[in-house]
């Protein structure tokens, strides 16, 4: 078997796993349903009568099914995301957040909680915020007499300290019993407050991201080469950098507006894509996509059942990825030796 064929089995074999989870979370919780009953409650859904109660009916359908699809959704995009920066900026610690859309739409949703508007509006805001940043990003870095990607990474910096200067102002005027704590819950990340409505605000931006980032993937691939050697092979390399960059600074705008800053899902996800497939972005996008969709939908699993208090998301990415870096990182160490 060619390697070639070896890793399209590898990424067939995530997508399938990552369809079963999927069913397996969907009767994850207090009130438990078995895979079968899952099965059954969708075809339900569908329109065909399977017997099935208005209970598991409701739970499904109006209260995991929502969360289920925004974890799958969030963990592909932030995954997706990271491998660009990465490929990008030929860097493999770069992570979703390196251009300061993170912070930005951290802002904009702190100001929203802070003046007491909805959280759709909370989410908008969000969104309209890293977008924001995206513009003042781009605006300034064309600007600058520097190497573009030098460029984009310094512009980051300073427009991401900025921001979380503002979010810090917000934090500090909020009212320290109410305000505060909402403020600081939203940005530990979390997917409890998700429904359809907040779906719907960042499905159609997340899918086109999705179709973009994969269909230019073999271009992406030589944006590692040296720019004299992509223009032979008639790449605009300027184009598909700002065309990857703005999608996947939509994408992490996109997983902020609805469930705050999720850390080291797009850090660690592409390594993990790399180590099973290649660096082929062909093939490690799809990988990243699955893996990262499995892995948030399996947090978020824990996250709701492991207490009697739901636990913030982005706690146990932490704990997750911190471990998993370092091991990476001896990893590289004693290959290096």
């Amino acid at each position: 078997m060619n390697s070639g064929r070896s890793e399209r089995i590898k990424v067939l074999v995530l997508g399938i796993g990552c369809a079963l989870m999927a069913i397996i979370a969907l009767g994850v919780g207090r009130y438990y349903l078995s895979p079968v009953s899952i099965v059954r409650v969708l075809l339900q859904a569908c329109g065909l009568d399977m017997g099935m109660d208005k209970n598991p009916m409701a739970v499904v359908m109006h209260i995991r099914l929502p969360r289920i699809i925004a974890s799958m959704l969030l963990g592909a995009g932030l995954a997706l995301s990271g491998q660009t920066f990465q490929m990008i900026f030929r860097n493999p610690l770069v992570s979703p957040d390196v251009l300061g859309t993170s912070s930005a739409a951290s802002f904009g949703a702190s100001l929203s909680l802070l003046l007491g508007l909805s959280s759709f509006l909370v989410s908008i805001n969000a969104f309209l915020c890293g977008l924001v940043a995206l513009m003042i990003i781009y605006v300034v870095s064309t600007r600058v007499r520097r190497e573009q990607t030098l460029s984009l990474i310094l512009v980051g910096m300073v427009v991401s300290s900025l921001f979380s200067s503002g979010t810090s102002f917000v934090k500090l005027v909020s009212d320290p019993n109410n305000v505060l704590p909402a403020i600081t819950y939203f940005l530990m990340g979390s997917l409890s407050g998700v429904g359809f409505e907040e779906l719907s605000l960042i499905a159609v931006p997340l899918v086109i991201c999705f179709i973009v980032l994969l269909a230019l993937s073999w271009k992406i691939n030589l944006l590692s080469l040296s720019e004299d050697e992509a223009r032979s092979l008639g790449v605009n390399t300027h184009l598909i950098r700002l065309i990857a960059i703005v999608c996947a600074t939509i994408i992490t705008a996109s997983s902020v507006a609805i469930a705050g800053n999720i850390g080291w899902v797009g850090l660690i996800v592409p390594h993990i894509s790399r180590m099973l497939v290649s660096n082929d972005a062909r093939k490690s996008f799809p990988s990243s996509m699955f893996i990262g969709a499995g892995l948030l939908t399996l947090v978020d699993c824990v996250s709701r059942t492991a207490s009697t208090v739901e636990i913030p998301i982005g706690i146990l990415t932490s704990f997750i990825g911190a471990p998993f870096f370092l091991f990476l990182l001896f990893k590289e160490v004693r290959h290096d030796s």
